[in-house]
């Protein structure tokens, strides 16, 4: 069974310890103002003035500094290695979403284990980077993005669904990850998107950003 560590009626930010790009963080943060760290995520946080409200993970990466700078009290380890600590977060915050800033980066290995962990997850969570946005697909969304917004579907285990608002419809498609994908489509309307089942990741534009949260009822 799984504990929760940290709990919010409001949507969290998550620091990760990988590229940090700082206009990433103050976005996550306008929507998420509470942060949780995931390891050397806190080192990433004490760089940008911030304290972690708690901070999660095995703690082999985080530095002493940052050890000594954060309460004890906010410093949870979890030591068994069968989970990344971008897992371990995930199954210790309860709150209606949780916003990832600093989980892209260079090693493909790390990002790889981001994804397949974001697929399990039938909830609120989203991967923020310079360039994307990635969230796993609910069983129906609408979203409204402008004509000719880039909109990539990746498969992360079978998985089929429907479209509309899309220039390419999913509909009758058997997605795999290594069969069938679907990258590169584009928006030619307000996009519907139904799944029959969880695996599938949506990945958008960082300018989409503030359309998923609306999407997730998270905005106003």
């Amino acid at each position: 069974m799984n504990e929760v560590i940290f709990s919010s009626s409001n949507p969290v930010t998550l620091v990760g310890g990988g590229a940090h790009d700082a206009s990433v963080l103050r976005d996550c943060l306008r929507h998420a103002p509470q942060v949780v760290a995931a390891d050397s995520g806190a080192d990433v946080a004490l760089s940008c003035n911030i304290i972690p409200d708690a901070v999660v993970g095995d703690l082999d990466s985080v530095s002493a500094d940052a050890k000594a700078a954060i309460p004890a009290d906010r410093l949870h380890r979890i030591g068994e290695q069968d989970s990344t600590d971008f897992e371990k977060c995930l199954r210790s915050i309860d709150a209606p979403a949780i916003l990832c800033a600093g989980f892209f980066g260079d090693r493909l290995d790390h990002q790889l284990a981001v994804l397949s962990v974001l697929a399990r997850y039938d909830a609120r969570h989203m991967l923020v980077g310079p360039v994307d946005v990635v969230f796993a697909a609910p069983r129906r969304i609408a979203l409204d993005l402008p004509f000719g917004t880039r909109f990539s579907l990746f498969p992360m285990r079978q998985v089929a669904g429907r479209s509309r608002g899309l220039r390419w419809p999913i509909d009758g498609i058997d997605f795999t990850p290594d069969g069938r994908i679907g990258t590169s489509n584009e928006v030619t309307g307000p996009v519907e998107l139904e799944t029959d089942g969880p695996g599938l990741l949506v990945i958008l534009p960082r300018s989409a950003f503030a359309q998923v949260l609306e999407a997730w009822g998270l905005t106003g």
